[in-house]
């Protein structure tokens, strides 16, 4: 009986503290992040060349899962153009010496999602920081499991700069503007650690 009362208030401490039950999952390199913009003159890409993330992943008994965690980083010095000076201006837009990273969490977690070959087009609900300021989003996200321990999440996602405090970049003396609205591309894969 003694045994039953610590395991079970050590159950409820774990849980009070945030501890989810799954398996971990890390974001493998096998991953392509990019930044689609446009301006007055020609649109403009850029690459997030170094991103990180983990999640908690537990399988229920008719084969889905559930997503019960996922953070992902993205390294803001790690975003590149084909231009310096248009680096320089992405640097400086999204406050990298203060915020060095783009910071995604999910805040509900994913449930029974169906692990089908053609993928699983979920909405994934989480909160966005960019340049210091957070807002909640929800993201199409499509979900596929091409093999166990292998999740791969691929989806699409607008953002206007304007609502993360961010002023377009400018440069020429302002004769060479930016849109407001960036459309970052994703496709990541997660394996179980």
């Amino acid at each position: 009986m003694i045994v039953f009362k610590f395991l079970a208030i050590t159950l409820l401490i774990s849980l009070a503290m945030g501890f989810s039950v799954g398996d971990n999952y890390v974001l493998d390199k096998n991953y392509k992040v990019t930044i689609h913009g446009t301006s007055n003159h020609d649109d403009w890409d850029e690459t997030v060349g170094k991103v990180t993330g983990n999640g908690i992943v537990s399988t229920n008994k008719d084969e889905s899962f559930d997503l019960n965690e996922l953070n992902i980083k993205m390294d803001v010095y790690s975003i590149t153009s084909k231009s310096s000076i248009m680096n320089n201006k992405t640097y400086s837009a999204l406050k990298a010496d203060t915020y060095a990273n783009i910071i995604f969490e999910l805040t509900s977690p994913l449930k029974s999602v169906k692990a089908a070959s053609a993928g699983s087009l979920v909405s994934a609900k989480g909160s966005l920081s960019i340049a210091g300021v957070k807002k909640l989003i929800s993201v199409q996200v499509k979900v596929f499991m091409p093999k166990p321990g292998t999740l791969v999440f691929e989806g699409v996602q607008s953002i206007k700069m304007t609502d993360f405090g961010i002023s377009p970049p400018t440069a020429l003396f302002g004769m060479l503007t930016t849109g407001d609205v960036i459309t970052l591309h994703f496709k990541t894969s997660f394996v179980n650690q």
